[in-house]
């Protein structure tokens, strides 16, 4: 049953690029959103993909086959895995690469489990910003540099470490903001920690309309501006 408001942020690691070709999840990261706010509940899991991992992998994850031998099989924390993302809006940076290894990962249960998007619905992060910011970069880092966030300590790919910068990510493209609290609900440092949507049932904000001699004022510093430039781009 899905919990209205709930999110989770998804990220995983693997040892290639494709499922079909066998290559398997080694670690998942998820850190979980009510009603736009993090929570302190996390899913984190390094897992034996029972094969070796692609060179060009480790290159960018950093996690080696010798790490990954003593930690548990997929099958053994599915049903945890299962539990924390069921029902939930999976916020997801480029979710059919995690979607479709999840699936692949499902599917060698052999238990019908079935789908992914059929027991969670899924927000692609990439797609959204694709939109919003077209021609433009839209990887993780770039994002985090267009809106501030201090990614300095990414150096290597890490599914939950990307989760949480993503969940910081997703709430600023979307519209959230540092809400204005008291000195006591500041974190460290005194800095806000907490991120929230704007509410929608907020009050209309006030029009304050111009007057007449500032309106006459206005047209006079277009004038200018079209001596000067040749073409005012407020008049077209």
């Amino acid at each position: 049953m899905r919990k209205k408001g709930r999110q989770v942020v998804l990220d995983t690691e693997t040892t290639g690029l494709n499922p079909k070709e066998g290559h398997r999840i080694i670690e998942i990261g998820c850190v979980e959103l009510i009603n736009r706010r993090l929570t302190d509940r996390k899913f984190h899991m390094y897992i034996n993909p029972e094969r070796k991992i692609d060179q060009g992998a480790i290159e960018v994850h950093g996690i080696t086959n010798e790490s990954l031998q003593d930690k548990p099989l997929f099958k053994d924390v599915a049903d945890d895995f299962l539990d924390f993302i069921r029902g939930a809006e999976l916020i997801i940076h480029n979710a059919p690469f995690d979607i479709g290894f999840m699936d692949h990962e499902f599917a060698l249960l052999e238990q019908g489990i079935g789908k992914t998007e059929e027991f969670c619905t899924v927000f692609d992060s990439l797609v959204y910003a694709r939109k919003k910011h077209p021609g433009q970069r839209n990887s993780l880092d770039a994002l985090c540099k267009r809106y501030g966030i201090d990614n300095s300590h990414r150096d290597l790919h890490g599914a939950l470490l990307d989760a949480e910068i993503l969940s910081d990510v997703y709430l600023l493209m979307t519209g959230g903001q540092i809400s204005m609290l008291d000195e006591d609900d500041l974190g460290e440092g005194g800095k806000e920690q907490v991120i929230q949507r704007i509410s929608s049932d907020r009050p209309p904000l006030k029009i304050i309309e111009c007057s007449a001699e500032e309106l006459i004022e206005h047209q006079k510093t277009l004038d200018r501006l079209d001596k000067s430039s040749g073409a005012c781009l407020w008049r077209q």
